[in-house]
């Protein structure tokens, strides 16, 4: 049975706690619980402001991505805990796919679940998948694996990996971002994920970054957000996050559509910030 929070936990706390207890012993395997909230409403004030951060417009219609702000405080709350065998501090986020099965009106309520699995290797540590549903009426309606890296963790081997999205090679960019320093801030306080990583110069130094660092989430926001118009009700979304967009920076969205859907990918002058594809669910 899941465990039923009556509230979003706070992620500021959540943080602080899970970096004060990083050093020290933990479990070694992945806790059979799951998390859950019931009953939960959108903020449309909140979400109105997510959308102007990402780039998509003001809708009753929840943004594909939005549904993950209201996950990942629970999928916090699972890692933060002791009995979770990868350290929440250093984990880093390298890959989405999300599911969205039919269009979310933000005046639905909704049940949100959250659990673990998969914790296997990878070469440069462990990896490990949170899993999100998302059910309104009685039915899922969206659905998310998030995967995060422990680098130099160690963790079984486990099955081959579905092969990356290949993004788009040359072309022109179908947009070109300037991505200002505060880019981390204001998606912060839309998403409530306040990791210091993305705040500011001094605390992403802290964690061995030269400057503050995009969330991947409004990164992949962003590049969904410019395809607003052309997708249909429902599909997957597989990305895969590459180097740090590091804050202030300027990148090119490139774009590619095909028989199966549609090819994204975010780049700098140092390479790619993410890939990206769309295809029937």
């Amino acid at each position: 049975m899941p465990t039923i929070l009556d509230a979003a936990p706070r992620l500021g706390p959540l943080y602080a706690k899970a970096a004060l207890g990083a050093v020290g012993s933990r479990g070694t395997t992945l806790p059979d619980t799951e998390l859950a909230r019931e009953d939960v409403t959108v903020d449309r004030d909140r979400l109105a402001e997510y959308a102007r951060v990402c780039g998509f417009p003001v809708a009753d219609a929840l943004p594909v991505t939005y549904p993950h702000v209201l996950a990942f405080p629970l999928q916090v709350a699972l890692m933060a805990q002791r009995s979770f065998p990868l350290p929440l501090p250093g984990l880093v986020h390298i890959r989405n796919v999300i599911t969205t099965h039919r269009p979310i009106d933000a005046a639905e309520p909704l049940g949100v679940a959250v659990h673990a699995e998969g914790l296997r290797a990878h070469p440069k540590g462990a990896q490990v998948d949170l899993v999100a549903q998302v059910q309104a009426g009685g039915s899922m309606v969206w659905d998310a694996r998030s995967t995060y890296l422990a680098r130099d963790a160690t963790a079984p081997e486990g099955p081959a990996e579905a092969p990356e999205p290949s993004g788009v090679e040359g072309g022109a960019p179908a947009a070109t971002w300037h991505v200002d320093a505060a880019t981390g801030r204001r998606y912060a306080h839309v998403s409530g994920d306040v990791n210091p990583i993305h705040l500011h110069r001094w605390t992403a130094k802290a964690f061995g970054f030269p400057r503050a660092i995009a969330h991947g989430m409004w990164t992949a926001a962003r590049a969904l957000a410019a395809l607003q118009g052309r997708l249909p009700e429902a599909f997957t979304v597989d990305v895969a996050f590459g180097r740090p967009l590091l804050l202030p920076s300027t990148v090119d969205l490139r774009t590619h559509r095909s028989a199966e859907g549609w090819a994204v990918e975010v780049s700098g002058k140092k390479g790619s910030h993410l890939k990206g594809a769309l295809t029937p669910p």
